[in-house]
């Protein structure tokens, strides 16, 4: 393993899977100059979808910032397909969080922080970033939580 962002991984317990394909009419990824931009990535663990349900309803602040770190995961997943090796990250520009929360439920922010958390540490410096973190009705498949990434590529 001589790429040093997967050794990091790898060193946090973490194994980049193999990229999801995409589940309608559209592409994973989509390279524009030295930005790439993912698709919404959803919290799959093992091909599966490892939380759904709404914040504040069925879903507690944990177990959403977890659905949070799986779709970073899986966003990584999706940066490494397209790249070829997550070593070819210039900077984490920006996530874009997108959370299905109940009416009452105002802690996007929070659960967020799964995914900054981890890509901050798996990233370095690299990996600090600007964020949305948006309350929706409802996201695809149930999932509790869905997130985009923008990444300038080295």
């Amino acid at each position: 393993m001589t790429d040093k962002i997967e050794k990091r991984l790898a060193e946090m317990g973490v194994t980049i899977p193999a990229a999801a394909a995409p589940a309608a009419n559209y592409v994973p990824f989509m390279q524009s100059g030295n930005l790439l931009l993912t698709a919404g990535q959803l919290p799959l663990k093992d091909g599966k979808l490892a939380v759904s349900g709404l914040l504040g309803r069925d879903v507690d602040v944990a177990a959403g910032k977890e659905a949070a770190k799986y779709c970073a995961i899986n966003i990584l997943a999706q940066v490494k397909a397209a790249l070829g090796s997550l070593d070819r990250i210039g900077k984490l520009v920006k996530i874009t969080v997108f959370v299905a929360s109940d009416a009452s439920f105002n802690e996007q922010h929070l659960v967020a922080n799964g995914a900054s958390d981890f890509l901050a540490e798996a990233l370095g410096d690299k990996g600090k970033h600007a964020r949305s973190a948006v309350g929706v009705a409802s996201l695809p498949l149930n999932a509790s939580v869905e997130i985009e990434a923008i990444v300038e590529v080295a």
